[in-house]
């Protein structure tokens, strides 16, 4: 069972939160072994829409997880117990999946099992790359520099994402704003500005009378079209989540002029970093690729990692593989992992590549949001003109003759 609690830790400070055990005193109990001093506690109600309960309000976030592994590296780094330092992050987490599951984690790891073991029983928020590293940093007796790794690396990704999502904001506002507009223009407004033409003018230009019927079928059918377009995308949507459709997707996204080399630099910014990240932390080559291969989100890049895995094992070298890509990977990238390769500083040249990329995909975004603006400007206006040349502009030369 779930308990609410309110209760004062150590230092005086008011805490509230919600605590899994089997009755009230288990739970005071439990509170009372981190050093937490219970003032009141209740079950906590079975309600179904709590906000808890939906998944996408309390969704990790790479931010999220980025602050928590620094947090956790500087605790560590100052000789906190791990047991004591997750516990202490459990509670000052405002998103309660993730405060929930790093105080289970701290329960494992009182009870005996590893941290990275801990971790791994949540592979929706730590995945086999955060895994493996906490792995790599226990073995090495460095959890602290693996933690910082990660806390690097998640901020790069975040980063990334939200200059992405930032681009689009405008984009999809406009959009929004424009199928909101769009039928209130064509069910409400055209048939009374239609009805007052005909009554001012005896024949219309053939063009109006052209855009009329068109506003005339959009008024019949257009209820008709919107939902066949939305069963179309609900079921293009449904298609590109299933093995073969992403597969598909994956293949033709790659193909799409700007679309397409925008995304490759993307996954190559991933497959250099996570690379880069893994050797760092200490791993081997071959565990880092076929790390990478699980997590680089593209079926085409997963295919090229899984059999440049397999080449390495036996003896080649990455660049010897990836060359034979050259849609994929690009000779600038080649060259750089064989010069790492042959001087022994890989992960160095890896980051650089990072680097690189992340200047490009910067540019890419700024341009697009550039001429974005100007061509939304252009289609809106263009609407607009063809309403006041097929409507308003006849309806205006009748009115003015009368």
């Amino acid at each position: 069972m779930k308990y609410l609690y309110q209760a004062r830790s150590k230092e005086g400070k008011l805490e509230t939160g919600t605590v899994e055990a089997s009755s009230r005193e288990a739970a005071a109990l439990l509170l009372q072994k981190y050093n937490i001093f219970v003032t009141s506690i209740k079950e906590q109600s079975p309600l179904i829409f709590r906000t808890e309960n939906i998944s996408f309000l309390n969704k990790v976030s790479k931010k999220d997880l980025a602050i928590f592994s620094r947090e956790l590296a500087v605790m560590l780094q100052s000789r906190v117990p791990v047991t004591q330092s997750l516990k202490s992050l459990s509670v000052q987490t405002k998103n309660p999946v993730f405060k929930e599951k790093v105080f289970k984690v701290s329960q494992l790891v009182e009870e005996g099992s590893p941290l990275s073991e801990a971790m791994a029983t949540f592979p929706d928020v730590f995945n086999v790359f955060y895994v493996s590293l906490i792995k790599t940093g226990e073995a090495s007796g460095r959890i602290s520099e693996s933690l910082s790794y990660l806390s690097d690396h998640l901020e790069r990704e975040a980063d990334i994402a939200s200059q992405i999502t930032g681009a689009m904001i405008y984009p999809a506002f406009v959009i929004i704003v424009m199928l909101v507009v769009l039928p209130v223009v064509v069910l409400f407004v055209m048939p009374k500005l239609v009805d007052l033409l005909k009554e001012t003018t005896s024949k219309p230009p053939a063009f109006t009378q052209a855009m009329i019927g068109f506003y005339g079928f959009l008024g019949s059918y257009g209820w008709i079209l919107m939902a066949g377009a939305f069963l179309f995308i609900l079921f293009i949507i449904y298609y590109f989540r299933t093995k073969t459709g992403k597969k598909t997707w994956d293949e033709i996204s790659l193909k799409i002029p700007f679309f397409g080399g925008f995304l490759k630099k993307t996954f190559l910014i991933k497959f250099a970093e996570n690379i880069s990240t893994l050797i760092s932390a200490g791993l081997s080559i071959n565990n880092a690729l076929k790390i990478t291969k699980d997590i680089v989100g593209n079926s085409v890049y997963e295919r090229i990692l899984s059999e440049t895995e397999e080449r390495v094992s036996q003896g080649e070298k990455i660049s010897a593989v990836l060359v034979r890509y050259p849609d994929y990977a690009p000779a600038f990238v080649v060259q750089m992992i064989q010069v790492g390769e042959e001087t022994g500083t890989l992960d160095k040249n890896l980051m650089q590549i990072v680097n690189f990329y992340n200047k490009e995909v910067q540019r890419a975004i700024a341009t697009f949001t550039s001429l974005l603006e100007p061509i939304l400007i252009v289609i809106m206006g263009i609407g607009v003109a063809l309403l006041a040349i097929s409507v308003i502009e006849p309806l205006y030369g009748a009115l003015g003759s009368i």
